[in-house]
């Protein structure tokens, strides 16, 4: 017979369609009061979960009150770089690809507001210095602030934003050589004050030449995304932002197939018009988890030149994708060891 904490631990969220055994939390009964603890944003699970879990509970005491609360605490984890992190960041991941074209940007701006719109402190640094597009698709375009010779990030759609777009004019080339570029980025991350995040995207540049060697060595990284499309030349490119990753000593967290599927406006036909199983090959190869399968839709497009990311939206077509590619990604980060560096005071020897 079922025990009421087995009742509690299969109920299913119906967003990824995982059990709350699965999902990770951590489930805490005390008399009527049922308390579930993660260490991932616990909002889309709190919507779909909270009715299940208030009916087996009324079942189970029908003449009590009960309640049930969801808590999230957002741990910083383990960086490449021993004992070392960001100011102000818990985590700091980075979204790469071995080449430009992919969607790379479009798919880290909307990782972004899909956890922020789940409950978590989020950021996003644009480390593509010749080519800034987070000021265009978050739709905000006004210059940084300062404070105390210290940048303060743009807020919006609920994220924390920097990029070199909100430092410079619209038609400024910039020709910076390689080395410049990688001390300019690390200078601009460093001295953003960061407003308490749990975590930070960086989209770096496309590629896997100096620039990007330079930045994934240089700052403390949590893990990274690989973005890819289906085709054979994107994921062979893919395989090799992987394997700096793994030079580096960086966990790759995740990969993600951005235009999986091309969806008809006009009839919802879908098709794979770049072939498909790529990116679910290269997962099964390099034993990396396949975070999600995002479509190619023209209202993504539409809606990312309008400065509105699709995850953001009401639909749920548009935002279930993203949101769920979001809270996966997450839940792996919480299951990984933690950052205790900022828990030990500085050893002084006299």
């Amino acid at each position: 017979m079922n025990t009421i904490e087995n009742l509690i631990e299969q109920c299913q969220d119906s967003l990824l369609h995982r059990d709350v055994k699965n999902l990770g939390f951590t489930v805490n009964l005390h008399n009527t009061a049922l308390q579930l603890d993660a260490g991932f944003p616990v909002k889309p699970f709190e919507r779909t979960l909270k009715p299940q879990l208030e009916q087996i509970l009324r079942q189970q005491y029908p003449t009590q009150s009960c309640s049930v609360n969801f808590q999230s605490n957002i741990r910083a984890h383990r960086t490449q770089m021993a004992g070392k992190g960001l100011r102000g960041v818990k985590n700091v991941i980075a979204v790469a690809s071995g080449k430009g074209g992919v969607g790379k940007s479009t798919v880290a701006v909307n990782l972004a507001t899909a956890l922020a719109k789940a409950g978590a402190r989020v950021g996003i640094l644009d480390a593509d210095i010749y080519g800034p597009s987070i000021p265009m698709m978050l739709g905000e375009h006004a210059p940084v602030q300062t404070l105390d010779d210290r940048y303060v990030p743009v807020t919006v759609h609920g994220i924390q934003a920097m990029s070199i777009g909100y430092l410079t004019h619209d038609d400024q080339a910039l020709i910076w050589r390689g080395p410049m570029l990688a001390k300019a980025l690390i200078q601009m991350l460093d001295i953003t004050l960061w407003d308490e995040l749990d975590y930070l995207f960086i989209d770096l540049p496309p590629g896997t030449g100096d620039i990007q060697l330079s930045l994934v060595q240089k700052i403390p990284l949590t893990g990274a995304i690989v973005v890819t499309t289906p085709q054979n030349v994107a994921t062979l490119d893919a395989q090799k932002a992987i394997k700096m990753f793994e030079h580096t000593h960086i966990e790759v967290l995740g990969i993600i197939e951005n235009m999986s599927m091309h969806v008809c406006g006009a009839c919802g036909h879908e098709e794979a018009i770049f072939g498909e199983g790529g990116a679910k090959k290269l997962s099964e190869q390099s034993l990396i988890p396949l975070l999600g399968q995002l479509p190619l839709d023209s209202q993504i497009r539409e809606q990312s030149d309008q400065g509105i990311p699709p995850a953001l939206s009401d639909n749920a077509q548009w935002a279930n994708p993203w949101m769920k590619a979001a809270l996966t990604l997450s839940i792996i980060l919480a299951q990984k060891p933690l950052n205790y560096a900022d828990k030990f005071p500085n050893i002084v020897v006299e």
